[in-house]
């Protein structure tokens, strides 16, 4: 009797001790945290979104009386949509955030930052934003207050990629959209500003001209490097919003096997080229 309990005791602990090996330790959910991180800190587009608001200070000193009313009539209305495109980037920024604290293994508290959150958008013919656009706004936004209000550490990081996918692939559209816009002004801007010299300079030819011209010229020179650098800077944000819009769909796309070997490479792969692009968008 003693004999047969004690190897059914036996039995049962090794039992007990395959069952824990089997079952290893904590889910290490690190590369979507790392990868929520960097699309959180990708940077650029807010740099870009206050280019865009800015352009009429840049381009008021060229401008002939007769164009600077345009002008000013446009600045009026980049700066009345400015607060809306940064409000799509604060919303999805804090949405990362939050999804990085659930990926992570320390708890945090993010109730402040309900304050980032927009009373809603408008839509615009010009800029691109679609009634689509503001939906997916305004059910990020609810997402998120419920989220962060509920105690949103109990919530686990697929529960956020399920709920928040389909808004994310929108509001990423919306920049990406957004970002383009910025392009296309700044093309506009740059045809403006550096058209005067290209018709200008090679009509003065008087020799009292000589010095105004050879200041025009560097002053031309510096003026293409910097729209040289710029053009670089929408191409980088435009592929790192791309990279983000792909990696939270994998993501998506993944829901029960972010921990497998396989997926972490991939998401992995994903950071890593976002903090690649964040490094050109940092650079001169």
């Amino acid at each position: 009797m003693l004999r047969s309990l004690s190897t059914r005791l036996l039995l049962l602990c090794a039992l007990w001790v395959g069952g824990c090996a089997s079952t290893g330790g904590p889910v290490s959910l690190q590369e979507v945290r790392e990868f929520a991180d960097a699309s959180a800190r990708l940077g650029g587009y807010a740099e870009l979104a206050r280019r865009y608001r800015d352009t009429y200070e840049r381009e008021q000193p060229y401008l002939s009386p007769a164009t600077d009313r345009l002008g000013r009539e446009n600045d009026a209305k980049r700066k009345a949509v400015y607060e809306d495109f940064i409000a799509i980037q604060k919303t999805l920024v804090l949405y990362m955030q939050t999804l990085s604290l659930l990926a992570g293994d320390t708890r945090y508290d993010l109730s402040a930052r309900i304050d980032d959150l927009g009373n809603g958008l408008k839509a615009n013919t010009e800029s691109g934003l679609q009634q689509r656009h503001i939906a997916a706004y305004t059910g990020m936004t609810r997402l998120l207050t419920r989220v962060i209000a509920s105690g949103y550490q109990n919530r686990s990081v697929e529960t956020m990629v399920r709920d928040g996918d389909a808004d994310v692939q929108v509001l990423l559209d919306a920049m990406i959209q957004l970002t383009r816009l910025y392009y296309k002004t700044n093309e506009n801007e740059k045809k403006t500003i550096l058209g005067i010299f290209d018709v200008e300079i090679p009509f003065s030819t008087r020799n009292s001209d000589r010095m105004l011209v050879t200041l025009a010229k560097v002053h031309y020179l510096n003026k293409a490097t910097e729209y040289k650098l710029i053009d670089r800077r929408y191409e980088l944000a435009l592929q790192g919003l791309t990279k983000v819009a792909l990696g939270h769909k994998k993501m998506r796309e993944n829901l029960g096997k972010l921990s497998t070997d396989e997926f972490r490479r991939l998401l992995e792969n994903y950071g890593r080229d976002l903090r690649t692009i964040r490094d050109g968008l940092s650079g001169e």
